[in-house]
């Protein structure tokens, strides 16, 4: 009796979940160096100032969505200023309720990490502890839910997200490269899993960055980018791919193992270089044709004739906003800064969505 009730009860289950896959509206596939949703070109059909958009995955940086800190010593830093306390339940309900402010004005993807990014912007030390994988690369089920939620939202709007798995600083909550192996096992199941169809994996941010395990430096991530395309369920898999530090120029080991290949502006203030990095990238040995993403630059100047996001946009790249809050500026200003207003209420974030809106002609 208890098998017939444990076959039954698996049965529900499996028909429960195949009917939630089943209601995922959102199909991201990339063909050449071009992305699609739903069958269609990205932008389809639009042109800028005589640059083609169609096919393009414009996106912003906004890693600390699910962020938290298990840290007792340090989770007190990232207080709200109203309520004087931090609140990750809060922080992922604010940004879900502006997602559909930020692809109204054409944003169709955004960076979100298992292990946030710099919550200060830049940091020499990261003591707080924001992971969502326990020690041996289980899940944890507090980021899994509030990153669920997200995703259900992206798939409603028919946003990208780019997921990153891993970021410098918190890899080293992983105990070992089998953890990381097993992290990146369980996180790829997970999206399969559920019948996410729109969502591109980062294994890493940067891995050319100081990265504790081996296996997420640059000379072997691409073994990870592999794994990742090697799973399947229902015939569908993952894109992946890894990103780089500002100004480099990708390894062809990732190259060829990449679906779509990301680079970063940080430190590149001259737009003329940031087309040279792409010009560079083609050029990589093994290189076929592939998207190019820029999905971190901290480089503005939106009111200018040329800067880092124009610049991409004329060389055929994507380019994706890193904005964080900067010294004396205030609550509203930063994305990556936490605790975040998910809103588009600073100037430099009014700026970007503006030529944003004007390049993608919006939603």
């Amino acid at each position: 009796m208890k098998i017939l009730l444990q076959s039954i009860l698996s049965a529900i289950l499996a028909i429960a979940c195949g009917f939630s896959a089943a209601q995922k509206k959102t199909i991201v596939e990339i063909k050449g160096d071009q992305f699609y949703i739903n069958g269609k070109l990205t932008y389809e059909g639009r042109y800028w100032r005589g640059s083609k958009i169609e096919g393009l995955l414009l996106n912003s940086r906004m890693v600390q969505g699910i962020f938290d800190d298990l840290n007792p010593e340090t989770s007190g830093r990232w207080a709200y200023p109203d309520t004087k306390k931090w609140d990750p339940e809060r922080n992922t309900n604010e940004f879900i309720r502006n997602m559909s402010k930020w692809r109204k004005s054409g944003l169709l993807s955004f960076t979100i990490n298992m292990q946030g990014g710099s919550p200060q912007g830049y940091s020499q030390e990261q003591p707080w502890h924001n992971s969502g994988y326990n020690s041996d690369g289980s899940l944890r089920s507090g980021y899994m839910e509030r990153l669920e939620k997200i995703l259900n939202r992206a798939d409603k709007l028919g946003m990208v997200p780019i997921l990153g798995f891993f970021y410098f600083g918190q890899d080293e909550r992983l105990t070992d490269e089998e953890a990381v192996i097993s992290a990146v096992k369980n996180m790829t199941g997970w999206i399969l899993e559920k019948g996410y169809r729109n969502v591109l994996v980062e294994i890493n941010n940067e891995c050319n960055v100081r990265y504790d395990h081996e296996i997420l430096k640059p000379e072997r991530v691409h073994e990870l980018i592999d794994l990742v395309r090697s799973m399947e369920k229902d015939g569908n898999r993952l894109y992946a791919g890894t990103s780089y530090g500002g100004g480099t120029i990708p390894k062809p080991n990732v190259v060829m193992s990449s679906d779509f290949i990301l680079i970063h502006g940080n430190g590149v203030s001259e737009p003329a270089r940031i087309a040279e990095m792409v010009k560079k990238t083609r050029q990589v040995d093994g290189y076929t044709s592939k998207p190019i993403l820029f999905n971190e630059d901290d480089h503005f100047d939106f009111d200018k004739e040329e800067n880092n996001f124009t610049s991409a946009i004329k060389s055929y790249a994507s380019w994706g906003f890193f904005d964080f809050r900067m010294k004396d500026e205030l609550f509203e200003n930063g994305y990556q800064s936490v605790p975040v207003d998910w809103g588009i209420n600073s100037e430099r974030k009014k700026q970007f969505f503006s030529l944003l809106k004007e390049i993608t002609g919006g939603k």
